[in-house]
């Protein structure tokens, strides 16, 4: 048990953050959630994870914009006193091929999925250096390791992410702060299930060796081992979990 612990997941009412969620809480971290302004049934969520027994506290925010992340996480330490995980996992998608995609398109989805880990990562860092202690996992994508047709915009965000990882890496290990990349595959979830399941037999699964798409509560599982006082050695990393759909 984490005993004390504060753990924050960006985009946390999703499916993956959902499943991260719990995962930290079953770990016995104190769970903060962020959701996005968009989202129109934050408290709906709240009470559905309420009737299942977790209890997590929940901040509105636009991760994409510096100002919201410095208000809510003063707003943070405020309520819970201390940060110890950053779990960042809130991100878009806006495919187009490069050719048809709009700079619209393309900033959406660099605001949203590489801006945020800036943002959020830079107000995280100075009360984990105070304590000496923290963890800071940023939640990328199998297709920012290969690619993917009509994904420019989320493979450089994707892949841009891990960059940053490695980076802060080092500047953080003085401070006990470790700071990794978890890069699921296609997941069992609400996004990928709206995927047509004649694009989805024919295109997708026989991609994946498993044979299946992955489990949020496995990728929950190796998050929450990243967040553990076991994972200390580990720092720099990009862990994949794709069912050996990208090998490397």
């Amino acid at each position: 048990m984490e005993n004390s612990k504060v753990a924050l997941v960006t985009g946390g009412m999703g499916g993956l953050g959902t499943a991260i969620c719990r995962r930290l809480h079953a770990a016995g971290f104190k769970v903060a959630a962020t959701y996005s302004p968009s989202n129109p049934t934050p408290e709906a969520w709240l009470a559905a994870q309420r009737d299942d027994g977790f209890r997590f506290s929940a901040y509105k925010v636009d991760v994409s914009n510096f100002g919201d992340t410095e208000w809510m996480m003063q707003k943070l330490l405020s309520d819970c006193g201390r940060l110890d995980v950053l779990v960042n996992n809130a991100g878009i998608t806006r495919d187009q091929t490069l050719r048809n995609m709009g700079q619209a398109e393309w900033a959406a989805v660099i605001h949203a999925n590489l801006d945020s880990v800036f943002n959020m990562s830079r107000q995280a860092i100075e009360p984990m250096m105070a304590q000496q202690w923290g963890r800071i996992i940023n939640i990328s994508s199998v297709n920012g390791q290969k690619g993917a047709y009509g994904q420019v915009n989320y493979a450089a965000a994707k892949a841009g992410m891990h960059g940053f990882t490695k980076a802060l890496a080092l500047e953080m290990a003085r401070h006990g702060v470790t700071v990794n990349t978890v890069s699921p595959g296609y997941l069992n979830t609400r996004m990928v299930k709206q995927v047509p399941q004649d694009i989805l037999e024919s295109r997708i699964l026989p991609q994946i060796p498993l044979g299946r798409l992955g489990e949020p509560e496995e990728v929950a599982a190796l998050v929450a081992y990243l967040a553990s006082q076991e994972a200390g050695f580990v720092t720099g990393a990009n862990l994949p979990i794709n069912g050996g759909q990208h090998m490397y």
